[in-house]
């Protein structure tokens, strides 16, 4: 996979949605989902899908790779309805696969519903007992599966009640877009953990991911959907009920580091100049003696700018990225496992050489990318790579969304920091602290989950099944 070459954490999944009040209008609910899934394609490129409804019943398209390799013209002909939602997916929890791939679509008491899920229940394990206890049998081994049996074992409530009570049930983090044949439902975890924000096309209600989904179709963002909240659509327009209100709100950090684009604005922070302010803080704290900047592109770019900005240093690309390399390039060999990053990655020598550098890049997970690029630059002539991170040493593994490492697999836990930079050739290397993350973030600590920082998990480790 293109994860596995970059060495960087592996995105959840994307999810969204769209009714239209008028059924006769211009808008296309597919199409609309077809592009909203393009903008939010970053999120998760194993598999993709569209299910649309008429009214009447659902009908379902969806396939294993980019939503340009799954979805074509014809399928999107084919999917007529007024109400749609769609689904981007990394495997997080469960195989890869078609069989894994989403939204999901079942039958149950009160006719067809279809989910679409980005995030992660960390009770699957007793909720999938609990509920084979009463008869549900699973063809997926996905959390969103259990869901859908959660949804079924609620059908004599109506639908928001249903939900309510699977709410309470389920421990963890999770953004639902869920479609029925009238209706389009949004369901955001109690503590925020993965971001769901609401839209208006023309007078037409969107739920989506991020933001960008939004501007890509020409939407206007309306609001973030509350944590714990649930919001129903239907022909009456929409609706919201609160069902759980947390103590505490625990907004994934690394949605701002590293996984959403830098044009969304998520819980009401622009990930764009959060990360430039990232950038301008590791400035203030690392204090380098070098002659230019330069970003491990892409994710590191908007930090880079911000270093460069307070330090007074000019910024360069002294990377260039291969923006052509296959989403599954095959690796059949070590020596070529070896060559991921020169296929992605090229220095420019006429950049760099000669120069001391400063690179930014967005987290070091294993090191071995880094240590990679770090020699690439030194080929190119550098005479100092100094690399700094626009976050802390990662020491924690992640359970609500993000497949992040085992922990033994991650270098921070493993090494100190003069240790890594021994390990990856650097001359210097300079990680954010957190306090420093939380300043140039302006949100106090429990606005955010940082676990894989601190290991203080908003959802005890203990109740994660591993």
């Amino acid at each position: 996979m293109l994860h596995e070459i970059e060495g960087k954490f592996k995105d959840e999944c994307g999810v969204f949605g769209i009714f239209l009040n008028n059924p006769e209008n211009d808008i296309d609910a597919a199409r609309t989902t077809f592009y909203g899934l393009y903008a939010l394609q970053h999120r998760g490129q194993e598999s993709a899908g569209i299910a649309v409804s008429n009214g009447r019943r659902i009908n379902l398209y969806k396939g294993v790779g980019l939503v340009s390799e799954v979805i074509n013209a014809q399928h999107l002909e084919d999917l007529k309805g007024h109400i749609a939602i769609g689904h981007v997916r990394y495997s997080t929890t469960g195989e890869s696969g078609l069989v894994n791939a989403q939204p999901l679509v079942f039958h149950y008491l009160n006719g067809m519903v279809a989910l679409a899920h980005n995030g992660n229940l960390v009770n699957t394990v007793e909720l999938k007992k609990r509920l084979a206890t009463y008869g549900s049998v699973f063809q997926t081994t996905t959390d969103t599966e259990i869901v859908a049996n959660l949804l079924a074992r609620y059908s004599q409530d109506k639908m928001e009640d249903a939900l309510a009570k699977c709410m309470i049930d389920m421990k963890g983090a999770f953004a639902l877009v869920i479609m029925t044949e009238d209706r389009l439902v949004g369901v955001r975890d109690q503590m925020g953990i993965r971001p769901m924000c609401i839209g208006n096309l023309n007078g037409n209600h969107v739920l989506a991911s991020e933001s960008a989904a939004l501007d890509t179709i020409g939407a206007k963002f309306v609001r973030d959907v509350n944590p714990g909240e649930i919001i129903v659509i239907d022909k009456d327009g929409m609706r919201s009920q609160q069902v759980i209100n947390s103590p505490r709100e625990a907004h994934c950090v690394f949605e701002y580091i590293y996984f959403a684009r830098p044009d969304s604005t998520i819980d009401g922070i622009n990930v764009y100049q959060a990360r430039r302010s990232v950038g301008r803080q590791l400035a203030r704290e690392c204090g380098i003696d070098a002659d230019l900047v330069i970003s491990v592109p892409d994710s590191g770019t908007s930090a880079a700018l911000g270093y460069a900005e307070e330090a007074d240093l000019p910024f360069e690309e002294g990377l260039m990225k291969n923006r052509y390399v296959g989403r599954t390039f095959i690796q059949p060999t070590q020596q070529m496992r070896e060559l991921g990053v020169q296929l992605k990655l090229n220095a420019i020598e006429e950049v760099v050489r000669g120069k001391r550098i400063i690179m930014v890049d967005d987290s070091i997970v294993r090191g071995t990318t880094s240590k990679q690029i770090v020699q690439m630059l030194r080929n190119a002539g550098a005479s100092q790579v100094h690399m700094v991170v626009a976050s802390p040493p990662t020491k924690y593994p992640c359970y609500y969304g993000i497949d992040t490492s085992r922990r033994e697999e991650l270098i921070a836990n493993n090494m100190d920091t003069d240790q890594i930079c021994d390990f990856i050739g650097a001359d210097s290397l300079h990680y954010i602290s957190r306090e420093g993350m939380r300043d140039a973030l302006q949100k106090s600590y429990p606005f955010f989950c940082d676990a894989c920082f601190s290991g203080s998990y908003p959802i005890p480790a203990e109740s994660v099944e591993v």
